[in-house]
Formats: structure tokens, C-alpha cells, sequence
């Protein structure tokens, strides 16, 4: 029977963009670069604010049909190849190095040596580098090589071979490649499969033809073919805001001043250093100048867009820091609504609340803006293999296009801010200030330093965590009264303090150019808001995992969460802008060693539930 194989348009970015391995139905493909994209039936998808940040001419998204043919010349949508190309018959275990002349279109590969045929499947276990490379392993040199390095067998046939099972054992163990050869019978197991093994770098990704193959030293690692380390996506977004009026120099006398002011050089030099924002906070105050002057100068001089356009980090790809003009579009005037951008300002509606903890919760939080329509521009830039700060294989590997895959999306978000007198107030506390050092040095220390810079700036605030936190806990507080899981919610942070940014966006973003269905605004409402921010509080007073997670000094990828665990505050990895990590819940509710910027909220509300208990 002819089988379908469908890959939604909007996986052709995340999770199925340019190199990544997948299954469907029994089989396992890999996309290709964009460069075999066909060039009828591309859509394209505006963003000129996202484009003019990464370099490009603009966006394209692959239609979304079957892709069920592997010709990559007359492909119908987004091509994906059968990879790995070593299969296996599960009946008779021979093994076939299967190539796009063997397929059949609507047809799953079959034994050619079974009556009646069977379904081949792929091999369990690729190759991969740290330059970015993915290939098969070579299955006939490890059948003939032996695990105390010696010399390995000598023998001409290279595809005669057979993945066997053994009853006799267990686990990686229990499998071997053996080779069929007349007179050879190498056979050896995978019990040490996994790791380095000495073999060699094909130099390209399997979709590449053999003349794109580079020269690669890199060792070689055997992982399978689903493990976390093959395949890292480098994502840009951006949302589409009202473009924001060009500033103009009205006053020359001003811009004369921050040119002659004795710090002006030594900003122009390190504009993204963290001695930045003191420069610049002494030039305005000497001088008068707002930021969207300093900004303008700043470019003139520096041949750029100033010091928040671009997050260079040394040893990963630099992402585009968009914040800045979302940041000023949710706390502007609200702007004429769009078809792609309507939003409108709320409250929490506690004006005048005297009673406890609702007065305490209205100071603790600022504006509140409820976005009832909302674009998102997703777009891949390329891929890491092994690691995150690996080489970064760009989505084009023939280095011939300029224009990026994407997808858009629509849906519906709130912004929140928090209370920024009362916000400073809490970062000067030395308990605070201390407890993130902490985090800042094991940040320094974790191999996912540069990725992260690109999301919390170039020094990890404490206002940063309080907000990555408070995001997570509403995310998993809305998921309860909204009706859309945690995987389909996302945050936004804004927390650079040079930037002056305290707020956060929480939004859901479906692939359906109608947008979503209002139920996620409908509780940014008041008085539906309050009542979730306190819900939302009081659960995280209280983990699950307590005492342990709440006195933790470390957990998660790099020691990078502090009392943050799977019970209280982390989520999908799709819904987090930085991997899950740089999270502490005690900086939030507070704890022995920090008071939480929320604490009073807490204390608030147990003393109105003790009280109301005791006049029941």
C-alpha cells in the first residue's frame, strides 16, 4: 500500500529545519540545505526589522505538502533524504546501503532478499563532528576492526554484512555486525559503540554531493541517530511591531556635547562592554542626551547600529537583539492596531486596594498590556552538532543564497512589568546581589556561556533571573486556567539593564493565519490577572521536591538553576528562550539565603488565610 509521508510547514524550521534527523512511519530522513530547495512554490515572509539584523534579503517558507519523493531536483516542498542510508531486514538481518536509485516513490524500502519482502529499517547509530558533519558509520571497517585497536581483517567485499542478535546477551552487547564474505567471518559487537573510535570525517552532510566535502580533522563521535547532541537549531524571531519613527538630531548643540564629553571615546570603543551602561548613564546625565541620540551617535561613529543591535559572542553565532524596539512598541502609546499587531493597556484592577494581599500584590507590579493579535517570524540560520558553541553549519552550506527558511506565526500574548522602584530596591540587596554572583561564575564556567550571553546581554542580572523565573511559574500557572498546555505558551524576557527593560511577554503563537482564540487575553483581564498572579505565588511558595529543590546551589545543565526543578518551574524546551537554565524560584518567593521580590505577597497571604481561618 502507498504510505504518505507529511512534514507540517511549520516544522520545516523547529524541529525539522535544515539538517535535522527524524522518524516517521518506521523510517528516518535528514532535511537538506536550502540550496536544493525548489524554486517554484516558495512563499515568501516578510520581516524587514529581522532581515536588516541578520544580514539577509529577506525570508522564504517551503509549502506544506508530501514529501514522499526523494529527487531532490523536482521535490515538490522542503526536500528530506533517507538517512542513515545503511538499513536492515529484521527477518533475515541482512544489512543494505540503500541510494536514491533504489527508491520507489510511495514505497517504503524493502529486502530484496525476503519472500515476501520485508520493510527495511534504518540502523540505529550515526556519525557526527564538531565541525557540524553527519554521515553513516562505517559498519563494514568496525565488523572488521578489533577493540584492542590491532590489525583489522583483510577483506574486499564492503557491503556483504549482517546486524545479528544474540540471545546469549543483553544490551548493546547482545548486537554485532558481522561480515558474510566468503572466507572472512569478522564479526564484532557494539558494546563500546558509543564514543570516538578513531574513524574518519566524510567532511560534508549527506545531502551534500562528494565535490562539497571539506578537509575535516575533527574526531568523530558515534552517538544514535535521536541522541540530543546530533542536532542543535540556531533560531532567530522577531515580532512585528509597527516600525518605529527613524530619531532625528534636532538639537546639534546636544550632539556636539556627547562628542566632546571626556567618556565618549571610551564608549565608542567598548559599546557592549559592561562598563557601557555606566558610560553612558554619565553622558546623559552631563549632557542631557536620551537614548535614541546616544543611539544615533553611537552608529555614526561606529559604522553599526549601536550597542543593542547585535549580541557578538566570541564563540557562538552572534543572535540579533531585537528587545529594544518590541520593549519601546508595549511601553509606548498603544499604536493603531494592524492586521498582524493590536494590543491595548489594562490594569490589574486593584487601584485604591487596601486589604491584604492584594494591596501588596499591586505594588509589585506595573503595566500590564494585553496584545489580542500578534505576529511571530521564526527563521534558521543554520545548526550545531555535538554542542551548542560548536561550528555553526550555516542553513545553506553552498554558500550561494542570502535569503533565510522561516516560518510566521500568529497568536495572542500579555506583557507584564514589574514595579521598578520597587524592582531597584530589590537588586541592591546584598543577599541577592551575592546569590547571583554565584550563578554569574558558574555561567562562566558552563560550555553554554555563549549562547546564554546572546539571551541575558553581556553580564547576568539579578533582574534577569527574577524575570526568566516569574515567567516560567505564569507560564505553568496559565496553562490551568487558559486552556493552552505549557508547550504551547512561549516567553519573551526583557531584563537588560542598560537597555532600562523589566517585563516580560507571554505569548502563544499557532501556525493558523487566523491566530488563536482569545482564551489566553481573556485572563490578562481584570480582575482574572490578580487572581492568577496570587495563585501563581502561593504554588510557588511550595514545591514538591522541598526542602531539597528550595536549598539546592546548583542543579540543571551547568549547575546554572538554583531552586528550580521539573515539579516547580521548568518547562518544554520550546517555551524557554534560554534552555531551561538561569532559574531560581527563591529569588521570586524568597528563601534563608535571598529575599524574593514577591516575599510580602506570600507572608501577605498566609496572614489573610490565618486570619480568615480563625474567624471561621
Amino acid at each position: 500500500m502507498s504510505r504518505t509521508l507529511r512534514v507540517r510547514q511549520s516544522q520545516t524550521v523547529v524541529p525539522f529545519g535544515v539538517g535535522a534527523v527524524f522518524d516517521i512511519q518506521g523510517e528516518s530522513f535528514v532535511a537538506t540545505g536550502i540550496g536544493d530547495w525548489p524554486t517554484r512554490g516558495r512563499q515568501p515572509v516578510e520581516s524587514a526589522r529581522l532581515a536588516d539584523r541578520l544580514g539577509v534579503t529577506g525570508f522564504f517558507a517551503a509549502p506544506a505538502t508530501a514529501n514522499d519523493r526523494f529527487d531532490i531536483a523536482d521535490a515538490p516542498g522542503a526536500p528530506y533524504i533517507r538517512f542513515p542510508s545503511w538499513l536492515f531486514c529484521g527477518a533475515c538481518r541482512r544489512m543494505k546501503r540503500w541510494r536514491i536509485a533504489d527508491e520507489k516513490h510511495g514505497q517504503a524500502p524493502r529486502c530484496p532478499a525476503c519472500s515476501p519482502a520485508r520493510t527495511l529499517a534504518p540502523m540505529r547509530f550515526v556519525q557526527i563532528c564538531q565541525a557540524g558533519h553527519l554521515g553513516d558509520v562505517d559498519w563494514w571497517f568496525w565488523a572488521h576492526s578489533r577493540r584492542d585497536g590491532g590489525e583489522r581483517r583483510q577483506c574486499a567485499e564492503r557491503e556483504k554484512l549482517k546486524f545479528l542478535v544474540s540471545e546469549r546477551a543483553s544490551g548493546l552487547e547482545a548486537l554485532s555486525i558481522a561480515c558474510t564474505a566468503k572466507g572472512c567471518g569478522a564479526v564484532r559487537d557494539l558494546l563500546d559503540v558509543l564514543g570516538t573510535h578513531g574513524l574518519r570525517c566524510s567532511g560534508r552532510n549527506p545531502w551534500q554531493r562528494a565535490g562539497e566535502a571539506a578537509r575535516c580533522t575533527k574526531p568523530v563521535q558515534i552517538v544514535q541517530r535521536t541522541a540530543g547532541n546530533l542536532y542543535y537549531p540556531v533560531v532567530h524571531s522577531a515580532l512585528d511591531i509597527p516600525e518605529p519613527d527613524a530619531p532625528q538630531l534636532t538639537d546639534d548643540a546636544v550632539a556636539d556635547q556627547v562628542r566632546e564629553h571626556h567618556l565618549w571615546v571610551s564608549l565608542c570603543r567598548a559599546p557592549e562592554s559592561p562598563r557601557a551602561t555606566v558610560f553612558r548613564g554619565m553622558i546623559q546625565e552631563d549632557t542631557g542626551a536620551d537614548d535614541a541620540l546616544l543611539d544615533t551617535l553611537l552608529a555614526e561613529e561606529t559604522g553599526g547600529a549601536g550597542p543593542a543591535t547585535t549580541t557578538t559572542t566570541p564563540g557562538g553565532p552572534a543572535r540579533p537583539d531585537l528587545s529594544r524596539e518590541e520593549w519601546a512598541a508595549f511601553m509606548g502609546p498603544a499604536s493603531p492596531a494592524t492586521r498582524d499587531f493590536a494590543l491595548r493597556e489594562t490594569t490589574l484592577g486593584l487601584a485604591g486596594e487596601t486589604a491584604e494581599p492584594w494591596s501588596s500584590l499591586a505594588g509589585r507590579f506595573g503595566r500590564v498590556v494585553l496584545v489580542d493579535r500578534l505576529r511571530e517570524v521564526r527563521a534558521l540560520s543554520g545548526f550545531t552538532r555535538v554542542s551548542p558553541d560548536a561550528t555553526v553549519v550555516p542553513a545553506d552550506t553552498s554558500h550561494r543564497l542570502r535569503w533565510l527558511p522561516a516560518v510566521e506565526v500568529f497568536g495572542e500574548g500579555i506583557f507584564l512589568t514589574l514595579d521598578h522602584s520597587a524592582l531597584r530596591e530589590w537588586e541592591e540587596h546584598p543577599d541577592v546581589r551575592r546569590r547571583v554572583a554565584g550563578m554569574r561564575a558558574d555561567l562562566d564556567r558552563s560550555f553554554q556561556k555563549d549562547r546564554l550571553e546572546n539571551v541575558t546581554g553581556p553580564e547576568l542580572a539579578p533582574r534577569f533571573v527574577l524575570l526568566h523565573t516569574l515567567a516560567h511559574l505564569l507560564i505553568r500557572q496559565l496553562s490551568f486556567e487558559s486552556g493552552y498546555t505549557t508547550a504551547s505558551l512561549r516567553e519573551r524576557i526583557y531584563a537588560r539593564p542598560e537597555q532600562n527593560q523589566y517585563g516580560i511577554l507571554v505569548y502563544t503563537a499557532a501556525g493558523d493565519a487566523e491566530g488563536t482564540l482569545g482564551g489566553l487575553v481573556r485572563q490578562g483581564e481584570p480582575p482574572r490577572l490578580a487572581e492568577t498572579l496570587l495563585r501563581m505565588t502561593e504554588a510557588a511558595a511550595w514545591c514538591s521536591a522541598d526542602p531539597l529543590c528550595a536549598e539546592h546551589t546548583g542543579q540543571g545543565f551547568g549547575n546554572l538553576n538554583r531552586a528550580a526543578c521539573h515539579a516547580c518551574a521548568l518547562l518544554p524546551e520550546t517555551s524557554c528562550e534560554a534552555g531551561n537554565s538561569l532559574l531560581d524560584r527563591a529569588l521570586v518567593v524568597g528563601g534563608e539565603d535571598a529575599p524574593g521580590f514577591l516575599e510580602s505577597i506570600v507572608t501577605a497571604a498566609r496572614a489573610a488565610a490565618a486570619t480568615a481561618l480563625e474567624e471561621a
